[in-house]
């Protein structure tokens, strides 16, 4: 069967991946690009790319821009991102509830505050991006959109986030205990699986060889049964991940220098932070407490 054909067979259950962000993330008031405009570009290269090899897929990226100012300037700013499905969206006290009705999968934030907090406990992923200088992002063939997670607390729940915080070793017993149970789901969790649903699609369709789209999960854990825990979670879950870091520990930020994302996501200041540093665009994922 020839790739027009696969894709005309099961374009009537697809939906797009849906990512509503503060416009001036976007462009500035100058309509200079401003800090996920890398990130940005390279979800309308991955649209590109499927573009390229399935014409009629509508299993696409869409950007949901909010509150935009400028609304000429800022038309003709977006023209370079063509293969990007763009849509506006006013804010308000019901902005959750219409990111909801339009079925986002990820809102990122100029700003902290209740939204943020309010998306996250709706089931949305949503992180604060903060007005940082961003490098851009070294560019590749084999691999248009690289996303870093974090595990605890942004991937999985903060459950043994919180044990950890009772002393290391409480941890280490606790994932050894534990370390065939799953850990619950954390709020990037429907994240992680849109994108990988997308892969998965890609490949069915005989889409590029290269994987066009790299997911990663950098860890504090180590790679023992702390370790062993996460993978079994995402095998349970019927989810992959290209690539998993265990740092025992140590400092992200050289490892996300080599990785080179175009954004990454840890529920911890200090690794966001230390990403900024390096010059990468690091997003803070608020606190989203569990049932005890």
């Amino acid at each position: 069967m020839s790739n027009r054909s696969s894709c005309q067979l099961s374009s009537e259950a697809e939906m797009p991946v849906t990512i509503a962000m503060s416009s001036e993330l976007l462009f500035n008031q100058e309509m200079r690009p401003g800090t996920a405009f890398y990130f940005v570009r390279a979800l309308n290269a991955v649209n590109a790319k499927i573009k390229e090899c399935c014409p009629e897929s509508k299993e696409l990226f869409k950007l949901i821009l909010i509150n935009p100012k400028s609304p000429h300037k800022l038309n003709e700013a977006i023209k370079e991102l063509s293969d990007l499905i763009i849509d506006f969206l006013e804010s308000g006290e019901d902005l959750v509830a219409k990111l909801q009705e339009n079925k986002t999968h990820l809102y990122l934030s100029a700003e902290p505050g209740f939204k943020v907090q309010e998306a996250v406990n709706e089931g949305i992923a949503a992180a604060v991006m903060f007005p940082q200088t961003v490098s851009e992002v070294k560019e590749s063939e084999k691999c248009k959109l690289r996303i870093v997670f974090d595990g605890d607390a942004v991937l999985f729940s903060d459950e043994s986030e919180r044990v950890n915080e009772t002393g290391l070793q409480n941890f280490l017993n606790h994932e050894r205990e534990k370390v065939n149970e799953p850990m619950r789901e954390g709020p990037f969790k429907g994240f992680l699986e849109a994108l990988r649903n997308m892969q998965r699609s890609l490949s069915v369709k005989g889409g590029p060889t290269e994987c066009t789209i790299c997911t990663y999960l950098v860890t504090a854990r180590d790679a023992g049964n702390p370790g062993y825990r996460v993978l079994n979670t995402l095998k349970t879950w019927g989810l992959e991940i290209n690539h998993a870091y265990f740092l025992n520990g140590y400092p992200k930020g050289p490892l996300l220098e080599m990785i080179s994302p175009h954004i990454f996501f840890d529920d911890q200041m200090k690794h966001v932070e230390g990403a900024q540093g390096k010059g990468i665009l690091a997003c803070h994922v608020p606190y989203c407490k569990t049932d005890q």
